[in-house]
């Protein structure tokens, strides 16, 4: 029984070392807009999952395998939740800032380029908020956790959700 133990042990501990590999990764490679995939994005979290799965499960394919991967994940994700909330210089390595895209109907080009959106997508989420054009923008910011928040007409404009992708922010809320 002890050898069971620590074999579920190992699937828990390997399947932490993969969790936190990706999430370094992500923020190596900058993506953090992931709360608005797209076609390659999602195939490539597909592809990902599928090529790490047997580094963290090996041959084993039982049920208390799986359990185990599944609570090394849930309480590391857990712990890293814990963390960025206590220390927000850990949540800053961990998730990034927050970017201003656009600032008084000014793309802020390098900040476009290091959140790597295109034009086309900014000007997407910008008609989203009910904005037709940047020039009437006041406030555009790429969010920690990948919404875009559009503030315009002297930071007074409201609009309704478009997507769940994207959060609309005003001075009042």
């Amino acid at each position: 029984m002890n050898d069971q133990l620590f074999h579920y042990l190992i699937i828990s501990l390997k399947s932490i070392a993969i969790y936190v590999f990706i999430i370094g990764a992500i923020r190596l490679f900058g993506k953090k807009e992931l709360a608005q995939l797209s076609v390659i994005d999602l195939v490539f979290i597909l592809l990902i999952s599928n090529s790490v799965q047997n580094a963290m499960v090996g041959t084993d394919t039982s049920v208390p395998g799986g359990i185990a991967a599944a609570s090394g994940l849930f309480i590391v994700n857990y712990v890293l939740k814990l963390l960025t909330r206590k220390y927000p210089g850990f949540s800053k390595v961990l998730q990034g800032e927050a970017i201003i895209l656009v600032y008084k109907g000014k793309i802020m080009e390098e900040s476009l380029e290091k959140a790597m959106l295109s034009l086309d997508e900014l000007e997407a989420a910008i008609r989203e908020h009910g904005v037709e054009k940047i020039k009437e923008v006041d406030l555009a910011v790429l969010e920690v956790d990948g919404n875009i928040s559009v503030l315009s007409d002297n930071y007074k404009h409201h609009t309704q959700r478009k997507r769940k992708a994207h959060k609309v922010l005003s001075k009042t809320s």
